[in-house]
């Protein structure tokens, strides 16, 4: 299912005042998002949980993934499918020895040499950004462009979500340029419907595969 993703919406309430992290994710859901990952580094794990196993239900009900960034023990509390970690947080190979068979771990990486070492520590994909500017997340990167991620893209094999400053007129690049699917915030969740834009996303992706499905016809042909 990985591999056949099309858009990843991170939660954060800051973002989209008026809804809570389970608010995002159903508006979210409902425009088509096939992952939903829960970024809240700082909430009390009580109150996060609540929220958490309502986010996993929804997902379970649409057949879509769900993620806790960093936070295994949310993850872990909430029955959530995997969890996301950064090259700050709980190194990777930790993490899959932590986790129960069958959960998804997916690892933040900024450079070729970062994926290789996710891989070899056991994960299920890797985010690789910052891809443009981004005012959501400072990772200490500069943005890695479209000619970074054909580099990692061409150096891993594993599902890349392609993350940072992504916007509609940049996602079609992005999906061409190799990622499996972006992982959006900003462009989805400060936007006046939620749904709405991340339907939008879903039709650019879509949009891209065809284009690249056509082009390697025409080359087989």
């Amino acid at each position: 299912m990985l591999r056949s993703l099309t858009l990843c919406v991170i939660t954060d309430p800051k973002l989209a005042p008026g809804r809570d992290h389970v608010g995002i994710a159903k508006a979210a859901l409902a425009g088509g998002a096939d992952m939903i990952q829960l970024r809240d580094k700082a909430g009390d794990l009580r109150e996060l949980l609540p929220q958490a196993r309502a986010i996993q239900a929804l997902c379970r009900s649409q057949g879509a993934i769900f993620i806790v960034n960093d936070r295994l023990d949310l993850a872990l509390a909430a029955g959530a499918d995997g969890v996301h970690v950064g090259q700050e947080d709980l190194p990777a190979e930790a993490a899959r020895r932590l986790l129960p068979p069958g959960r998804i771990l997916g690892v933040s990486t900024h450079t070729p040499e970062q994926a290789e070492a996710a891989r070899l520590g056991g994960a299920d994909y890797i985010g690789f950004g910052p891809m443009f500017p981004s005012g959501t997340k400072d990772t200490g990167y500069t943005p890695r462009g479209l000619e970074g991620l054909r580099g990692v893209r061409a150096a891993i094999c594993l599902p890349i979500l392609a993350i940072g400053g992504i916007t509609l007129d940049t996602v079609e690049g992005v999906i061409a340029a190799g990622a499996t699917a972006p992982a959006v915030i900003s462009a989805i969740l400060a936007a006046p419907d939620i749904a709405a834009a991340a339907a939008a996303f879903r039709e650019r992706v879509a949009a891209a595969r065809a284009r690249a499905g056509a082009s390697r016809g025409s080359k087989v042909a």
